[in-house]
This record gives C-alpha cells, sequence and structure tokens, in this order.
C-alpha cells in the first residue's frame, strides 16, 4: 500500500540510521578512551568486576611498597651484622696477640693491642646506631619491629623481630670497658653470626614475597586489561564498516523518502 502519510521504508531506514549512528558513536569513544567499557552503563556486571579488582590492584601496590620498605630495612640490618661480625673476627686476632703479649709481660704491646681493641669496639658501637632507615633501626637498644603487608588488604602480614646487638647484651657479651676476653668474643662472634642469619633468612623471605606479589600484581592488571580494554584493531575495522554504513543509510533513507513522489504518477492523465 503506497501512502503519504506513513513511509514504511523512510521509517525503517531511519530506524537503521540511527541505530548505526549511536554504534559509530561508542566506536569512536572506544578509540578515544581505549575501554570497551568505560562506564557502569556500557556494562555494568563487567564494570562492577573491574572496579573491584582495580581495588585490589590498589591494595597490591601497597604491599609491594610495604614490602620495599622492609626489605632496604632488612638489608641495612644484614649489612651492619655482616660488618660487625667481620670486626668481631678482626678483634678476636687481636685479642690472641694481646694474649701473647700478656704472657710474655709486654705491657708496651699489650697496651697497643688494648687501644686497638677499643677503637674496634667504638666501631661497632658506631655501626650499631647508625644502621637506620626511616627510622627504623634493628639491631640498637630499642623495639623496632619490622611489619610488611603480605596481601592486598592488610589482613596478613610479615614480622621480624629486632636483634639487640648493644654491648653487654644478649648477644654482644662484650661490655663497654676495656676487659676483654676470648670467651667472651667468641661467643659475641656466634651470637651476631646468629643474628646475621635471621636477617638474612628475612631478607630472603621478603624477596620471595616480593616476586610472588609482583607476579599477581601484574596477572591482576592483564586481568583488568581483559575485561575493559578495547581491541583498538578491530575497533578501527569496525568504524571504517560503521562510517560505511551511514553513508549507505542517509542514501536509502532519502530513496525512501522519493517513494511518496511516486504516487504523483497514479494521478497523471
Amino acid at each position: 500500500m503506497l501512502s503519504i502519510n506513513t513511509n514504511t521504508s523512510a521509517l525503517s531506514a531511519l530506524r537503521n540510521l540511527e541505530a548505526n549512528h549511536k554504534w559509530l558513536e561508542t566506536l569512536q569513544e572506544r578509540i578515544a578512551t581505549g575501554y570497551k567499557v568505560g562506564s557502569i552503563r556500557d556494562d555494568p556486571a563487567t564494570y562492577s568486576i573491574a572496579q573491584r579488582m582495580r581495588g585490589d590492584l590498589a591494595g597490591l601496590s601497597a604491599s609491594l611498597d610495604s614490602l620495599d620498605r622492609a626489605t632496604i630495612a632488612v638489608d641495612v640490618a644484614v649489612v651492619a651484622t655482616q660488618t660487625i661480625s667481620d670486626i668481631l673476627i678482626e678483634m678476636k686476632g687481636k685479642m690472641a696477640s694481646l694474649i701473647s703479649a700478656q704472657k710474655n709481660d709486654d705491657d708496651a704491646a699489650a697496651e697497643a693491642y688494648t687501644l686497638e681493641l677499643d677503637a674496634y669496639r667504638d666501631q661497632i658501637k658506631s655501626i650499631i646506631s647508625s644502621a637506620n632507615f626511616n627510622g627504623t633501626n634493628l639491631i640498637d637498644s630499642g623495639n623496632d619491629i619490622i611489619s610488611a603487608l603480605a596481601n592486598s588488604d592488610g589482613s596478613d602480614t610479615i614480622d621480624f623481630d629486632h636483634q639487640d646487638l648493644s654491648f653487654g647484651g644478649a648477644i654482644i657479651t662484650l661490655t663497654d670497658d676495656s676487659n676483654y676476653s676470648m670467651d667472651e668474643i667468641n661467643n659475641s662472634i656466634d651470637n651476631v653470626n646468629f643474628a646475621m642469619s635471621h636477617f638474612g633468612t628475612a631478607s630472603r623471605r621478603l624477596e620471595i614475597q616480593k616476586e610472588f606479589a609482583t607476579k599477581l600484581h601484574d596477572v591482576v592488571e592483564r586481568g583488568i586489561g581483559r575485561l575493559v580494554d578495547a581491541d583498538l584493531a578491530r575497533t578501527a575495522a569496525d568504524l571504517q564498516a560503521a562510517q560505511i554504513k551511514e553513508q549507505l543509510g542517509i542514501a536509502a533513507l532519502n530513496i525512501a523518502n522519493q517513494t511518496p513522489r511516486s504516487i504523483l504518477a497514479l494521478f497523471q492523465g
């Protein structure tokens, strides 16, 4: 049926043209933003999942920062205990020389060795006081501990105890006076080596945890990309097709709008 009041062909062509124009706008937005799901209106379920994953990603980033800070603090303690262990070994050699000098009644040599031992002692004390990172010292007489985030929500941490290396303590049994003994030096060497092993184990554990957290961070980041990122190569191809469809839709609408004119032919003589 031909009618000048209702042009069915034109209405159909117009609907197709409007639908294609909306699709064209969507493609242009994807190219501009790089996202196929850039807002809750695009895909509510996918966007909600992506937002939750972004929260996990932010938590993992905080965990990595925490692990980095803890690693530096522990590594400072490792370097300090290694240096102190080396100095104590030097002190053992000087102590042996001091004992020899004392047995031979060589007071001048004994005094010289004692002064060297005092210098080593002061050097160890200096190392202990300077083994500080960001206000944390794991080997002085305080009680600082290291606690690193082990997951994205902070519910799990990796904690490491403080090791008191101050003179006259449980680890370095040498005192601040100059009354040195071989037994105290040997005990101090063993204890410091144990503390060094403690911090070495802590450093390795933090390293393993960071490797895992980094891999997990990358997996979550890639997962978010798979959910919301646009395939730009395919989007570019779809855009060209949509542009062609729009041109064809305009042509089809023009043809449909010409259809009522054919009614005039029915009234020509």
